[in-house]
């Protein structure tokens, strides 16, 4: 069944905006009658019957609600560099929400080699891939923040910081498992020395992703399968 999202849906009757509409109607050939679920990126899970097929504003009758639909049963939040390359760390975003988080923070470091996002841009991506797979929590994407004001937030939960200095680290399966995470991974370059102490400082753990050197973008993956193997054996 096809999923579109909207957020904050009221009352019995709801109208997609144009872009969904668009998709709905003159993308997908959807018509009077069809059945859709809506997300709105909160939890809420609706069964919808179309019942005016206008492509800019398609008229939807809510069948049936459900909330807290399969939330992630753990809270995963990951501040981390964007890449050089946009399309990098896009694809992060898309791959991270598919496998599951819940809060992503850019994270501007002595090395970052980007400072301008198009946030609107990247929001579509997430909301993409939320809607790909069959996700109706839409992971938090804030503004981009520096590393320095990061550290200085009082942050709950397991906190760790990835980098590849052949100092003493622990492997991410040896973090303290907490159900809920804050982990950092840097820029292409690495966090610098004085990055890394800083954040021990403030109470985030050490660790490496294994043996290679990982991409940036390629670390945040793997970072978001690794968590969700961990927590998944924990609940089995």
């Amino acid at each position: 069944m096809h999923l579109f999202y909207t957020p904050n849906p009221r009352g019995e009757q709801h109208k997609l905006d144009e872009q969904e509409s668009r998709h709905a109607v003159r993308v997908l050939r959807l018509s009077r009658g069809d059945r859709v679920i809506l997300v709105d990126g909160t939890g809420g899970w609706y069964e919808a019957e179309i019942l005016d097929d206008h492509h800019k504003h398609c008229l939807l009758r809510i069948l049936s609600s459900r909330e807290h639909y399969r939330p992630l049963p753990y809270h995963l939040h990951i501040a981390i560099s964007p890449t050089r390359q946009m399309e990098r760390f896009e694809w992060f975003l898309e791959k991270a929400t598919e496998i599951g988080i819940s809060e992503i923070t850019p994270l501007m470091c002595e090395r970052t080699e980007r400072g301008r996002l198009k946030m609107d841009r990247l929001e579509k991506i997430i909301v993409s891939a939320m809607k790909q797979s069959l996700r109706a929590y839409k992971p938090l994407l804030y503004e981009p923040v520096a590393l320095e004001s990061l550290l200085a937030r009082d942050l709950s939960g397991t906190r760790g910081i990835a980098h590849c200095m052949e100092t003493e680290r622990v492997a991410l399966t040896d973090l303290q498992r907490a159900g809920s995470y804050t982990l950092l991974v840097g820029p292409e370059g690495d966090f610098t020395g004085e990055e890394v102490r800083n954040a021990i400082d403030t109470g985030y753990r050490p660790f490496h992703l294994g043996e290679s050197r990982l991409r940036t973008e390629t670390a945040g993956v793997h970072i978001c399968s690794t968590i969700k193997i961990i927590e998944s054996k924990h609940q089995d």
